[in-house]
């Protein structure tokens, strides 16, 4: 407690307190005095400009405020030598008695049309006078405002300048913008990606212990740089970083180095390391490192701009660390590592690169026993069940699905969240949520029974593809009126081309039902064949698995994580008329083998389709089932439904 009060008497007495007092507000102080000075100005040197052959209100002078009255007494009386007449004021000088005259002040009576006369019938001089003060309608009338002016800009720029960081209306600092804290996050509390923890174990012994390194002649790396797709846990994994090691932690976001004013980001990038070296050791994060890191080579409207300049002068700062003494370590986080300026990537800065990728099956399982904590589930819930069927999601999709499956526990009034909770959860994360209220006809219905329903028999008829999870035709998101879901039995890193050719199958499954079994085809099927044909397309033009451009690779995705990208057009139009028309031979070759394949299905087809009309929603295990009632077998292994004559 001591010592509180004497860090609290340090405080008041530091003067740089943020709390300052009257005097040290220049602009205040000078509008007071300025007030001050023109109040005893007018009261001690009044400026009327009288007439010059009064006395009144000469310097020595006794002065004296009478009534209107008593000034025409005195008037009539004869005492008076001389009036000066103002708009409001009456100034008069008295005859000298005993040497001394007398200065009458009067507060005008108006209208009074008998003084004029009065004066004139007793010989008295009279005169007007301006009771203008120029100084004072000079100080009050423009540079008061002015001042007032002034000072309201300093308050509220002094307002805006705390609220955004510092300097002249937030520009130039960053104190605001950076979050200062020592995390208390273990990589216990960060689930999964094994790896990427055990690459960024040594950062975390090397701030430690440093003199170990240093030693031995050892430099740690100044910067690591997390990538992977957004959600994985790339912010997690650096305060996990900071917590482990207990040093500083001072996070910013790339996006808020960058104003509309020349010069700013640079500035903020200065302020940011000053105040790590003063908190060293210590850890900088910059999320989204993107915004500022972009490749300078990429072009632009100014080759000097804001960005730039923020990015040279990160670069130059990185360069300036001295790792002898206490430690300061840059970690920066992007799911678009492809587009960073090649200077950030050399060895000296952002020299290591760590993958924080989607977890595999174990590393979802730990994701979600993690994130089950404090959630009563039921004594049924299968999370390895849970894990296999969200393949693919981040750690931020699952830690959504167990959160949205405790909000439908809590809507249905159940005490705890079972296994349909966490299913329905799972599909509302991957088709989107539940449109009950949408009514179909019953036209619609059936062929969207039929669509689904070749759909699932192709993906569990034919090799490489996607086991059936569950078939349902009740309308999901924004347009979807049904669908199938299809889980790996494991993950996959790689995509052989039976693989692919069999994606390109189920997708077409849709389509082909309704002809088969509707005799007409509807736009349901659109979105499976701009997807088929993206595949062939990759095939052909990314992979290398066909004849028509050989190993030549005519296109390429620039954004790994993201997906999309820049594709040029580097080849000639003969060659691009050859992929068109193979793209459109294959797709109706693997088209007609879906035709086949359906029709050899049919009685399962139609089985399945009456379940579906009847109850909406069918699992994986019924749909192998009704195959299999029927005489027909489903893919096990072998080459069932897989011709070998596909040359792509």
């Amino acid at each position: 407690m001591a010592q509180q009060d004497k860090n609290n008497k340090q405080n008041n007495n530091n003067p740089n307190n943020d709390d300052k007092g009257f005097f040290n507000n220049p602009i205040l102080v000078f509008v007071v005095f300025s007030i001050v000075s023109i109040m005893v100005f007018k009261t001690l040197f009044p400026q009327d400009d009288m007439n010059a052959n009064s006395a009144a209100g000469s310097y020595g002078q006794q002065q004296k405020t009478i009534s209107y009255s008593d000034l025409k007494t005195l008037i009539n009386n004869g005492s008076i030598d001389y009036v000066g007449i103002g708009p409001t004021t009456i100034k008069a000088t008295g005859k000298a008695m005993g040497g001394e005259s007398i200065a009458y002040k009067v507060r005008r009576v108006v209208p009074d049309e008998t003084l004029i006369p009065a004066l004139e019938a007793k010989g008295i001089a009279y005169g007007g006078f301006s009771e203008e003060n120029l100084l004072g309608d000079m100080l009050f009338g423009w540079v008061l405002p002015i001042l007032i002016f002034f000072l309201i800009w300093s308050f509220l720029a002094k307002r805006m300048a705390k609220s955004m960081g510092g300097g002249i209306l937030g520009m130039g600092g960053s104190k605001k913008m950076i979050n200062s804290e020592k995390p208390k996050v273990k990589f216990e509390d960060m689930a999964g990606n094994k790896e990427a923890k055990e690459e960024v174990t040594e950062i975390v012994d090397f701030l430690k212990s440093p003199d170990r390194y240093v030693n031995l002649g050892a430099q740690i790396p100044k910067g690591v740089l997390l990538v992977g797709p957004p959600g994985t846990g790339k912010t997690l994994l650096a305060k996990a970083v900071a917590g482990e090691a207990d040093v500083e932690f001072l996070s910013v976001t790339g996006s808020s180095f960058i104003e509309m004013f020349v010069g700013v980001g640079a500035s903020r990038v200065r302020d940011l390391f000053e105040q790590a070296k003063k908190v060293a050791p210590a850890i900088i994060f910059i999320d989204e490192i993107d915004a500022i890191g972009k490749s300078r080579a990429s072009g632009g409207i100014s080759g000097n701009d804001e960005r730039e300049q923020t990015l040279n002068q990160l670069l130059a700062e990185m360069d300036g660390f001295d790792s002898s003494g206490a430690p300061v370590i840059v970690l920066a986080a992007t799911n678009r590592p492809e587009i960073l300026d090649p200077a950030l990537l050399r060895p000296g800065r952002f020299d290591r690169q760590v993958l924080v990728d989607k977890p595999d099956l174990e590393g979802r399982m730990e994701i979600l026993n993690v994130h089950i904590k404090g959630v009563k589930i039921a004594k049924d819930v299968d999370l390895r069940e849970v894990a296999t069927m969200t393949a693919g999601l981040a750690g931020a999709d699952l830690a959504n699905i167990i959160n949205e499956a405790a909000l439908l526990a809590g809507r249905a009034n159940k005490e705890e969240v079972s296994p349909s909770h966490f299913k329905e959860a799972v599909e509302r994360q991957i088709a989107g949520l539940e449109k009950k209220s949408r009514r179909i006809s019953p036209k619609e219905r059936e062929i969207v029974a039929y669509h689904e329903s070749g759909h699932a028999v192709m993906a569990e008829v034919t090799k490489g593809a996607k086991k059936v999870n569950k078939v349902s035709i009740v309308p999901r998101g924004l347009a979807a009126l049904g669908y199938t879901l299809n889980t790996p039995e494991e993950n996959k890193y790689l995509m052989q081309k039976h693989e692919l050719i069999a994606e390109v199958d189920v997708l077409l499954g849709g389509r082909a039902a309704e002809q088969v079994f509707i005799g007409e085809i509807s736009t349901g099927a659109g979105n499976d064949l701009e997807r088929a044909t993206e595949i062939i397309k990759a095939m052909a033009s990314v992979y290398g698995m066909s004849d028509v451009a050989g190993l030549m690779v005519l296109s390429r995705q620039t954004n790994q994580f993201l997906g999309g990208g820049h594709v040029s057009k580097d080849y000639s139009d003969k060659l691009a008329e050859d992929l068109d028309l193979h793209i459109k031979t294959t797709l109706n070759e693997r088209y007609q083998h879906v035709l086949a394949t359906l029709e050899e299905y049919k009685e399962a087809m139609e089985i399945m389709t009456r379940e579906l009309l009847d109850i909406e929603v069918i699992t994986g295990e019924r749909v192998r089932e009704i195959i299999k009632q029927t005489g027909k077998e489903i893919y096990e292994g072998g080459d069932l439904h897989q011709d070998g004559t596909n040359n792509l």
